[in-house]
């Protein structure tokens, strides 16, 4: 059986080859397209995610529940949603109980707390009810499956590397197309389309707390003890007391519980401040002044201490879209009116949102077993 040509799902902004005009090609048996697709697992705190990537970095198939509780539970859900993924790409593609060694052989998985990819252990994933598991090794036994492993914010960030790169290859591929249709230069237009993507990305996740993590070259940079970008607990002017210990952490100003902390929102009256604000709320303003504030200096930081090329915010904050990224634009734009080196950073060009439906978690998890860390 071979398979036919077929257009990219460019629909969906976690198709690696998005916007790419004309069909995709496949070639050679719909068994080797098979082989090389990738499962990945987003254990999140309140949701469990299972995608399978097509060679092209389209999604095959997601699957997503509510995360089991405890490390029994937490197993168990990920796996059942593994195999529903699975099970629906077989059946797509009619595959019988003797084509089963062309599915995946490997997987990657997510979650949350302190993740030791080296030892397969997870400890300290409290919204998850896991003091300590092995996680590694209960995926592997239910899925039947070698499984690598990695904190939900690094598999973030590793796929958002792969869609920012995938995004520039398009770009570079329609200059090419451009250069040489439209009667411009093909020599130029081939210059364009070999630019190098950026070599260091860093992801901020803005969720109940703030964390980041950093790719370079494509792979996921660690450290000794794993604790590269954890910026959330750098202390600055202006913040509170930190459930850490210590007092005025940029997660106390830049993040949902700071949030809650500075707006102190009544139960049913919704968690946008910028709408609120709008409204004649001087809180809400407040706090919305407060949390862009700190995301424009997270972002500073990032830039300093990485020498990121490419900063992609992700995170439940981000479901308030527009009006937080053009909070986070104005503080940046103040800032660097004021001093002439921060205006040489161009950090209001660095950044962008990651619209809040793209499961880059799940994504980059699928690619934990095929990428080297550092």
């Amino acid at each position: 059986m071979w398979l036919a040509t077929r257009r990219c799902r460019s629909g969906h902004l976690w198709c690696f080859a998005q916007r790419l005009e004309g069909p995709c090609r496949f070639v050679g048996p719909a068994h080797r397209w098979i082989e090389s697709m990738k499962l990945g697992l987003d254990i999140g705190g309140t949701k469990t995610a299972a995608a399978i990537l097509r060679a092209d970095g389209s999604v095959a198939a997601l699957h997503t529940a509510p995360s089991g509780h405890g490390p029994a539970e937490v197993i168990a859900v990920a796996a059942m949603l593994a195999k529903a993924a699975l099970a629906q790409v077989s059946a797509e593609l009619a595959l019988t109980p003797d084509d089963s060694h062309t599915l995946p052989q490997r997987a990657g998985a997510c979650m949350p707390g302190l993740v030791d990819p080296l030892t397969g252990r997870v400890r300290h994933a409290v919204n998850l009810g896991v003091s300590s598991m092995d996680l590694r090794a209960g995926l592997s036994e239910a899925l039947g499956l070698e499984v690598s492993i990695e904190n939900d914010v690094k598999a973030a960030a590793l796929g958002a590397d792969q869609l920012m790169r995938a995004r520039a290859a398009a770009a570079r591929l329609a200059a090419v197309r451009s250069g040489s249709t439209a009667g411009g230069s093909l020599a130029t237009a081939r210059i364009t389309a070999h630019k190098p993507e950026h070599q260091i990305l860093a992801y901020l996740n803005v969720g109940t707390g703030l964390a980041a993590a950093v790719v370079r070259d494509g792979q996921v940079v660690r450290g000794r003890d794993g604790i590269v970008g954890e910026i959330g607990h750098l202390p600055v002017a202006g913040g509170a007391p930190c459930k850490c210990g210590q007092f005025g952490c940029l997660e106390t100003i830049a993040s949902g519980s700071a949030l809650d902390r500075l707006w102190n929102v009544p139960a049913g009256r919704g968690r946008d401040p910028f709408a609120a604000a709008a409204a004649g709320d001087q809180r809400a303003a407040h706090a919305a002044r407060v949390l862009c504030h700190g995301i424009a200096l997270s972002l500073q930081l990032l830039v300093l201490t990485t020498g990121a090329e490419r900063i992609v915010l992700g995170g439940g904050l981000c479901a308030l879209g527009k009006a937080l990224e053009n909070g986070i634009r104005s503080e940046l734009t103040r800032d660097a009116s004021t001093s002439d080196f921060v205006a040489a950073l161009e950090l209001a060009d660095r950044f962008e949102l990651l619209p809040s439906d793209v499961p880059v978690a799940a994504l980059g998890a699928a690619l934990l077993p095929s990428v080297a860390q550092l």
